[in-house]
């Protein structure tokens, strides 16, 4: 195993083996009184060990943290996927990650290495939990019994983004996915799910190159597909090497299609290599599209024949992206915004796909394990700052997730939750901030009686 591999499966990320129900939980400080409802939280788990795998490829448990009166429980689940399900049949592991089944492993097993181990939303009455290789897998919002593959009525086909965005405006999804042509194919989809649950369009288009596209962004007008040189191949699969890669020479293409056209008016726009996991925010100013993303210049993802791609230091920073629509050109612009390195990009998801003035992630400073972070970021654009929170040291956070005080509240009026390490204690707990004042640390923490893995993303699901 790598040392790559190794940070992967230690501390805090090391899998729990236990589903647990816990509660009324212990609450330092006063839980808000407005604050009902429950954060669910995705994240790579794995049953059996993966210990010659990324820990992308992990098995999805989703924890649940259900606040109301005043009061906090917790309760976990896997994600018994088909593969989960086949794997604790076997009592083993069989698969290696990225869809390859272990070569020891009958055909009889099946093919289906879907982990549902990325994010969860609530959408149209369904709890559904997502990675970019297959359809949602839906789950029991009060048990998190685990149901069948969404697909929509027949409607959608193939893998389907652990991102996608909700217009705020008319509650229909955007969704997209990549390799739908079958594995490491250029052939994309992209389409709606109205906010009665029903897909309302499904279309596929081509992209430049096979890339790993794990986000993407939505403007009130426009669609933005990132075709980033992170390259997955089939070949390389086949004869070991990387399944995906970093490919600079490909240089970077983002597609701009309007939302009420079609692949045939997809315009593509260019720049030099970078990668870009997440996306905080998009919107429209005239004729441009600017796009507020946490990027790299060099993803953690080998060269084509294995060797590390870069032994500097990854950094990943708040960036805006800008196009011209009214231009010539095919280029397009990138500024960065902060020095301070970052991921898990949230906003006011009421502002999603419009101007906003606010944003929250998490941070680390220089010298910290890959993937780990130490702080939370606030930024307001309006008054042109940023606010942190430094956790004590040693500690780690989560993703946070940002909730309005209510539905009418001014943007960044509510809090922001996140789960939080507590390495010394061997621990976690929940966190709520006052969104505007996170440095003036939490209004109440949750202590929980376990760990919570460091995991990838969650969502509010008011009571």
């Amino acid at each position: 195993m790598s040392n790559a591999q190794r940070a992967w499966t230690a501390g805090n990320f090391t899998p729990v083996a236990v589903e647990r129900d816990a509660g009324p939980l212990r609450v330092q400080g006063e839980l808000p009184a407005g604050l009902a409802g429950t954060l669910f939280r995705n994240g790579p788990n794995p049953r059996f060990d993966v210990g010659d795998s990324h820990w992308f490829v992990g098995d999805g448990m989703v924890h649940a943290f259900t606040l109301g009166d005043g009061t906090a429980r917790y309760r976990n689940r896997w994600v018994r996927t088909p593969k989960w399900r086949a794997e604790d049949a076997a009592g083993r592991s069989l698969f290696r990650g990225f869809g390859q089944v272990r070569p020891d492993v009958p055909a009889a097993a099946g093919v289906d290495g879907g982990v549902a181990n990325t994010n969860i939303v609530w959408h149209g009455g369904r709890l559904l939990a997502l990675e970019e290789g297959h359809l949602p897998m839906e789950m029991r919002p009060d048990t998190l019994d685990t149901g069948a593959y969404c697909d929509f009525a027949g409607a959608v086909a193939g893998p389907f983004t652990a991102h996608p965005k909700i217009d705020p405006d008319t509650g229909e999804l955007v969704f997209f996915g990549y390799h739908v042509g079958g594995r490491f194919s250029a052939t994309m989809s992209h389409g709606t799910i109205g906010a009665d649950g029903r897909a309302d369009r499904f279309e596929q288009f081509e992209a430049p190159f096979a890339s790993m596209v794990h986000d993407f962004a939505v403007t009130r007008r426009h669609v933005l597909f990132p075709i980033l040189p992170l390259t997955g191949s089939l070949e390389r699969a086949r004869s070991g090497h990387p399944p995906y890669a970093w490919e600079p020479g490909l240089g970077s293409h983002v597609g701009i299609l309007r939302r009420d056209g079609s692949g045939a008016g997809m315009r593509w726009f260019h720049s030099d290599a970078c990668y870009v996991f997440h996306v905080m925010n998009a919107w429209e100013e005239g004729d441009r599209i600017l796009a507020d993303v946490m990027q790299m210049e060099t993803p953690p993802f080998p060269l084509p024949d294995g060797r590390p791609a870069s032994t500097a230091a990854r950094r990943t920073r708040l960036c805006r992206w800008t196009f011209d629509l009214a231009g010539d050109g095919d280029r397009f612009e990138r500024r960065y915004l902060d020095d301070l390195d970052g991921e898990f990009p949230r906003i006011d998801d009421r502002r999603a796909g419009l101007p906003y003035r606010h944003g929250w992630y998490a941070a680390a400073r220089p010298g910290l394990v890959d993937g780990t972070f130490d702080s939370l970021a606030h930024m307001d654009f309006g008054r042109g700052r940023r606010t942190l929170h430094l956790l004590p040291e040693g500690d780690a956070t989560s993703e946070p997730v940002f909730v309005p005080r209510s539905a009418d509240a001014a943007e960044g009026d509510g809090w922001l939750l996140a789960i939080l390490w507590r390495a010394r204690e061997g621990r976690s707990d929940l966190a709520v901030f006052e969104a505007g004042a996170i440095d003036s640390g939490p209004v109440a923490t949750v202590e929980l009686p376990c760990r919570v893995p460091f995991g990838l993303h969650g969502n509010w699901v008011p009571a």
